[in-house]
């Protein structure tokens, strides 16, 4: 069982068992997610993180079904790629009677269905009869709700709850309900069609009698309500299947498809389209892509601007969601309680009881270094992709707040560097994407004291700089683009000064409270190079060094290289691989001209995707050097999916074909582009670039890769530059 307690004052989860020894099957759909066991069923045991959870609350804590009092045999289950379905089979066991073989196993097929669709679990339930003789089964459904907040399941302890109302029945369905503390009631509805033969308290009872050959179907239909009556819905199963097929076909079409020789790397792609579709909820503000499942299945900011970045040339319509939504997010006023300062961008947003009153500080809380100057940079980053000036235009003032933010809040010392230091009692005591209570420290292994200025934030500001001056010029604010840009340059100037450290042949992680260096091999230097902070001298460095023992595994980066204080293959953010940190880095390195150095990360990821379950690359791994004949060591409560980790793909196939779009002078450009051994041919099909889409083949050649323009519609330059 998982329970946060609180280390260094971080909210930390205390781990006992591994979530791959359940290894559960999830979906997710809006503001709803599942996790199932392989038979599709809820069941408290194990980590007891089971169950339907509807913005952050679980919902459904049970649902089992028995035949004849004993679960099926389990046959094979999978989750279909792009239509948030699990298909499940199995068959009956043996059934006794008296001791007496009635039902021999395996005569009864039993087919699963689930779907999670308009915030209510969708089932299809069809039984098969392949015997010779009739066949009289008794089949059991059996539900329960116990409405705990998701930081309950974790294992956050709570003085006191709302009140639980017994379960009551109308007609054909089974409705539990929940009075909140927050003054919200809760409400799960089970609907089935047909209509039981018998109910208990918290179970549905059906005889089935079954000639040979015969089907029989059978819906459950579980709805998650909040606050009032019961809601319009699809009609049925049927209905919510096909509008969910609309809606990801709608979805689809609107991306950048791509398609590889290398049928791995074809699953690869599919796979990653698929989490980051299934993570993607549909806003009021647009398309927002949830962090992962289980534990992150809300809006971060940090998260959802980096799966932005990593997907933009594909995708700019979900960097448009997340930049309304932030910005309508972002904070007006101070609130220490929620770290919040006027202009900062929002960290993480929580709709659970325990958040809305206030029992953990996440209903909108804003601690995080980095989110602010990353929502600048993805700003001008879309207005350079889609030439969107309408847009950029309405946000401008949300990016005027946070480029001031950075300057008054982000740098309350003065000197030139962002740090971040906590104000909130009982919030994140680490504020970089790296938030474990360890993970910024000196050479010797003592922890950073506050204010820090991390290395990469650093960067972030730095390009966040450049970005907005860009935007300012557009916008026809020329002295205000200027002084930008002047800022831009002293941070790279002093930067260079205090964070290199030659004895490492990195940048520093972190300067500390009193400005010292914390000079330590970590991987947060990479990202210098994703946004251009990096001296071209000193990328070349580490260049070299991102590839040496202590640093490469085989599979990836580490977070921290091996022989440094605090190093730990096992740790969250000591030494572990995170697949979307090595994907900036390989940006970076690619940004740099280092593309062999950007390849080898990108064919270590693939590499390693072989091994995990449907291709899907988790958050992240362990950090233990490669081995022959073994594969990556899982980390133990990793989520999967993790939006970032899922678009990092896009993100280092942007690097290797050095693909560059500036939508502004309609004009496509690839730089000096190459492709990995193991893909003889990459198509792009359906690249949308303002008014103009291409379909674009690209084959690799010995030294060189061949461009091919298959189709253009539209006015568009596409050039090959060496």
């Amino acid at each position: 069982m998982s329970a946060p307690i609180r280390i260094g004052d971080q909210w930390y989860v205390t781990v006992a068992a591994a979530r791959a020894d359940n290894n559960p099957y999830v979906l997710k759909s809006d503001d709803s997610f599942a996790l199932f066991d392989r038979l599709g069923d809820i069941r408290a045991w194990g980590e007891g993180e089971q169950g339907l959870y509807h913005r952050d609350t679980r919902y459904l804590s049970r649902h089992e079904l028995l035949v004849d009092g004993l679960r099926p045999m389990f046959l094979g289950a999978t989750v279909k790629e792009r239509n948030n379905l699990l298909i499940v089979e199995a068959m009956n066991p043996d059934l006794l009677t008296a001791g007496e073989l009635r039902v021999p196993k395996g005569e009864v097929h039993v087919f699963r269905a689930k779907l999670l669709w308009d915030d209510a679990c969708w089932e299809h339930l069809r039984f098969t009869h392949h015997g010779l003789a009739p066949a009289d089964i008794e089949l059991a459904l059996q539900f329960d709700a116990d409405f705990r907040d998701l930081f309950e399941v974790r294992g956050t302890a709570r003085t006191r709850r709302g009140v639980a109302q017994p379960p009551r029945r109308q007609g054909d369905t089974l409705e539990f309900a929940y009075d909140g503390l927050d003054g919200q009631q809760r409400t799960t509805r089970v609907t089935l069609q047909p209509s039981p033969d018998a109910w208990g308290e918290r179970e549905a009872r059906y005889t089935l009698h079954l000639e040979p050959g015969a089907e029989l179907h059978l819906y459950c239909t579980v709805c998650c309500d909040v606050a009032g009556a019961p809601r319009l819905r699809a009609p049925g199963y049927d209905a919510a299947f096909r509008a969910n097929a609309q809606a990801r076909e709608q979805q689809a079409r609107s991306t950048c498809r791509v398609h590889s020789s290398n049928p791995l790397v074809e699953r690869w792609l599919e796979r990653s389209v698929a989490d980051v579709a299934m993570l993607t909820t549909e806003l009021p503000t647009g398309p927002y892509p949830y962090a992962g499942v289980p534990w992150y299945s809300t809006t971060f900011g940090r998260d959802g601007l980096i799966t932005a970045r990593e997907m933009l040339w594909a995708d700019p319509a979900l960097a448009r969601g997340v930049l309304e939504y932030l910005a309508a997010s972002q904070a007006v006023a101070e609130d220490d309680e929620r770290d919040a300062e006027p202009g900062k961008i929002l960290h993480e947003a929580r709709q659970c009881e325990m958040a809305r009153t206030r029992e953990v500080p996440f209903e909108r809380y804003y601690g995080t270094i980095d989110a602010t100057p990353l929502f600048v940079a993805l700003a001008g980053a879309y207005w350079r992709r889609t030439a969107d000036l309408g847009f950029v235009r309405r946000i401008w003032p949300h990016v005027r707040a946070a480029l001031d933010w950075i300057e008054r809040w982000g740098d309350r010392d003065g000197d030139g560097f962002v740090e971040y230091a906590r104000r909130s009692s009982r919030g994140l005591a680490q504020q970089g994407w790296k938030d474990s209570h360890d993970s910024v420290f000196h050479a010797d292994g003592r922890l950073a004291e506050a204010p820090i200025a991390l290395c990469e934030v650093q960067a972030y500001v730095y390009e966040a700089r450049r970005e907005g001056a860009e935007l300012a010029a557009a916008l026809g604010e020329p002295a205000l683009a200027e002084r930008l840009r002047a800022q831009a340059q002293a941070l790279r100037l002093a930067f260079q000064e205090r964070f290199w450290c030659e004895e490492l042949g990195l940048y520093a992680i972190a300067l500390d409270g009193a400005k010292q260096p914390c000079r330590v091999a970590a991987s947060n230097a990479g990202h210098t190079m994703w946004t251009g902070i990096a001296s071209p001298e000193h990328a070349a460095r580490m260049a070299r060094r991102f590839g040496e023992p202590d640093f490469w595994s085989g599979w990836g980066i580490r977070t921290v290289a091996a022989g440094q204080a605090r190093y730990n293959p096992m740790s969250y953010h000591n030494g572990s691989i995170w697949p979307h940190d090595n994907a900036l880095i390989a940006m970076g390195l690619a940004r740099y001209g280092h593309t062999d150095a950007a390849a080898r990360v990108m064919e270590g990821l693939f590499e390693a995707t072989l091994h995990f379950a449907q291709h899907r690359m988790p958050e992240l791994f362990c950090g233990f050097h490669r081995r022959d004949g073994e594969g990556p060591t899982l980390y133990p409560v990793a989520c999967a999916p993790q939006a970032w980790s899922a678009a990092a793909l896009f993100g280092m196939l942007q690097a290797q074909l050095g693909l560059e779009i500036d939508a502004p002078a309609r004009l496509l450009t690839l730089r000096s582009p190459r492709l990995p051994a193991f893909v003889d041919w990459l198509a792009l099909d359906d690249l949308r670039i303002g008014e103009a889409s291409v379909d674009l083949l690209l084959r690799r050649h010995d030294r060189d890769v061949g461009v091919q323009i298959r189709r253009q519609d539209g006015p568009l330059e596409v050039r090959v530059a060496v």
